[in-house]
């Protein structure tokens, strides 16, 4: 399954985030980080899931912003 969002759609998702879930998405991100050495994006998605009561799309958006920003910090 792909795991490619639109720009519009993650941002939309990221949004909405805090509103559903209670946390605010840099908790979310420092709990991946802190999380199991997952290494496929499926399985960190599921790992949230299961572990934090998440839904799909927002464990999904959740995954892929840290993805990106740890991409980013490899360019810096």
């Amino acid at each position: 399954m792909s795991h490619v969002l639109s720009e519009e759609t993650h941002r939309n998702m990221l949004a909405r985030i805090p509103h559903c879930t209670g946390r605010e998405v840099s908790d979310w991100l420092r709990t991946v980080d802190e999380g199991p050495a997952l290494f496929r994006f499926e399985e960190k998605v599921s790992w949230l899931r299961h572990e934090h009561n998440l839904a799909y799309g927002h464990a999904k958006a959740i995954i892929h912003e840290y993805d990106l920003r740890r991409a980013a910090r490899k360019l810096l």
